[in-house]
């Protein structure tokens, strides 16, 4: 037996799923000769249950056998693939062919009787089979019973089941148990959703300032972010801000007074990462913001920047935390052409272990405080054995605990990242916008690297505006908002994308008056009730997400076909065994991913992917507008970007 998977691909971590995901247990077995084989996959449970899954070969020629199961257990499963020689099979498909030809007919109907008398003697076998294959053994035997009623014996469907659901087996070899860690379902599902709390209830005085928003001010938007139906509410660093070289309105290094500075520039003579912003309130205010989302049924994320402005208290008490410069100055953080003036990144290589202690002191603070998700900032600019130490640490501790990685960055270094334990990383989606770019990316994540890494497919942040949202206008964020939702199981938008906020500052991929600078007033009301804002649409998205089992999957996406190269066409499939309704669940999306035309084309299906055969008719109905039609295996579509650019077809089941 060899390439056993779930698997990560350097061998040195565990593969990893969330409970009800459907993951595709896979191994390549093979023997000498041409006797059949089976293969079982053996898995146990964290609380020690046992279960024995059949593996089905795949028939491509490479010998491959797969399995799907949906743990529903959280914690570390163990399994392993055991081969064994098929007799029955063996037998059957020998018998098929001789004593239809007439070759050894006696010797075959003795041979099937001796394994199905052998077969009916298992006393834990049900009774009901016990009689059955006595009966056929004996009809085999009789010679009263001629080839071609011998053949209705050997081509018996419920026989073969028997056998199938208990083979008798010989010759087993078994594969070297393997680990594979199941968290909890918010690991690896979820809608996203970031405010900045301070521009939540925040007001412009008559003096033309603007008096921060509080955590109390923030809550009244809660209920707001839950009707649109997230999940997960994400906060940038609530920290004191520094003032040292604090940042100006759109990156500019002179700050005004009243400019309230950047979030990630931690730390000022309030407190560093363990304090609030007391323009935000006390920690008391905070944990009451926790609750107050938790009733709304809304996760708090909170995030984890490990860097320090100038008057960070770190500084002062820690100055060997800091690479210091041949000059004597601090080092602070670049990343060209970019300058950050405001911070100064951590030199983990000075203080490796004061670091850790004091990082993991911060991290239990905040679970502390109720926060169970935490965002990472830029992870892969530090050690990857820090990280690989850190989550390791709190998840012995806290199981639920779960950490993005907001690591844009070469491909081997973020899947280090989320081998190392990241339950989640953002991912290239934000850049990938053409029918082929997105194939490619959307086969990827649910193929490739599905066993170690769960990208969350964030459309926006307050620093990645791209050209397809700056140019594409309101179809752009309907497009990239419906396929971010129906493609990963988690996806997430930064607060304005409803409001279309798609101007830019000059020469750069950032919102012009970019929040990380300062406060955003925005009129949530006034765009309701002039129709202009898409939070209906969004709310509609996550409505067929929680609707729909098959969205909430990461491994179950295939690609299919059209004649135009800006209809993308993917399909998401779960079947009735692995769905928590029971019932099988399929989502075709069809989409026009130019947000400047209106196509038409034809789409080809492969419905034999979700259990139809090819050729035979299926009625699908347009989950965003209702309408309703009967398709095949060839289907014209009209997609208008400037009307609704994006199908998402719910496969109606067969009456």
């Amino acid at each position: 037996m060899l390439l056993p998977r779930p698997a990560v691909p350097t061998g040195l971590h565990r593969p990893s799923a969330f409970v009800g995901e459907a993951v595709v247990f896979g191994v390549t077995a093979f023997r000498e000769g041409h006797d059949l084989i089976g293969v079982h996959l053996r898995l146990t449970s964290p609380s020690g249950a046992s279960s024995l899954h059949r593996l089905t070969p795949l028939g491509d020629g490479f010998d491959r056998w797969e399995v799907e199961v949906a743990p529903l257990e959280e914690g570390v499963w163990t399994f392993r693939f055991e081969a064994f020689a098929d007799d029955y099979a063996t037998w059957e498909h020998a018998a098929e062919l001789k004593i239809a030809a007439g070759v050894d007919s006696a010797l075959m109907r003795e041979m099937g009787a001796l394994l199905l008398t052998a077969a009916a003697a298992e006393k834990d076998r049900p009774a009901a089979q016990r009689r059955a294959l006595t009966g056929a053994a004996a009809a085999l035997r009789d010679e009263a019973t001629t080839d071609e009623e011998a053949l209705i014996v050997v081509r018996d469907p419920a026989i073969a089941a028997f056998f199938r659901e208990r083979p008798v087996a010989s010759l087993t070899t078994a594969g070297r148990p393997q680990e594979l860690l199941v968290e909890r379902e918010r690991a690896g599902v979820g809608a996203w959703y970031e405010f900045f709390p301070r521009s939540e209830g925040a007001k412009r005085l008559k003096d033309g300032t603007i008096k921060s928003g509080t955590f109390r001010t923030a809550t009244r938007r809660l209920p707001a972010v839950a009707a649109m139906g997230f999940d997960v509410l994400y906060l940038p660093p609530i920290h004191p801000i520094g003032e040292v070289n604090r940042k100006g309105p759109n990156n500019t290094l002179t700050a005004g007074e009243g400019d309230p500075g950047s979030p990630w520039a931690i730390g000022a003579a309030a407190g560093g990462h363990d304090a609030v912003h007391p323009d935000l309130g006390s920690l008391a205010d905070f944990r009451a913001f926790v609750r107050a989302a938790r009733a709304e049924g809304l996760e708090i994320a909170l995030d984890l920047a490990l860097q320090a402005a100038p008057d960070h208290p770190w500084v002062r008490e820690h100055p060997e935390w800091f690479t210091t410069l041949p000059d004597g100055s601090i080092a602070y953080a670049e990343n060209p052409p970019k300058k950050y003036q405001d911070i100064y990144p951590i030199n983990f290589d000075n203080d490796p272990a004061g670091i850790r202690a004091e990082v993991l002191r911060i991290v239990r603070h905040w679970i502390a405080q109720g926060v169970k998700i935490f965002r990472v900032d830029n992870p892969h600019t530090k050690p990857l054995q820090f990280w690989e130490w850190l989550i390791a640490t709190v998840n012995a501790e806290h199981p639920d605990v779960v950490f993005l990685a907001e690591a844009f960055t070469r491909p081997r270094p973020m899947q280090a990242l989320a081998q190392a334990g990241f339950q989640q990383s953002y991912s290239y989606f934000t850049w990938r916008n053409t029918k082929s770019e997105l194939e490619e990316f959307f086969h990827s994540i649910s193929h490739e690297t599905a066993d170690f890494m769960r990208p969350n497919l964030f459309v926006n942040t307050p620093d990645i505006l791209t050209e397809y949202l700056q140019y594409g206008g309101r179809p752009a964020y309907k497009i990239r908002a419906a396929l971010a939702a129906t493609a990963g199981a988690s996806y997430g938008v930064y607060a304005g994308y409803e409001l279309v906020e798609n101007v830019a500052r000059p020469g750069s991929e950032e919102n012009i008056d970019n929040e990380k600078y300062e406060y955003k007033l925005r009129d949530w009301d006034g765009a309701a009730s002039a129709g202009t804002t898409l939070g209906p649409y969004l709310t509609r998205l996550n409505e067929i997400r929680r609707a729909h089992p098959a969205l909430r999957q990461l491994r179950n996406l295939t690609i299919h076909w059209s004649d135009d190269d800006a209809i993308l066409v993917y399909v998401k499939h779960l079947p009735a065994a692995l769905s928590p309704t029971g019932q099988a669940d399929t989502i075709i999306v069809v989409a026009n991913v130019d947000p400047h035309s209106t196509r038409q084309t034809t789409v080809h299906i492969d419905s034999s992917v979700f259990g139809i055969p090819r050729g035979h008719d299926y009625a699908v109905e347009d989950l965003i507008t209702g309408a309703q039609w009967t398709w095949n295996q060839d289907n014209f579509v009209r997609l208008d970007a400037f009307d609704e650019p994006v199908h998402i077809l719910h496969v109606k089941e067969p009456r």
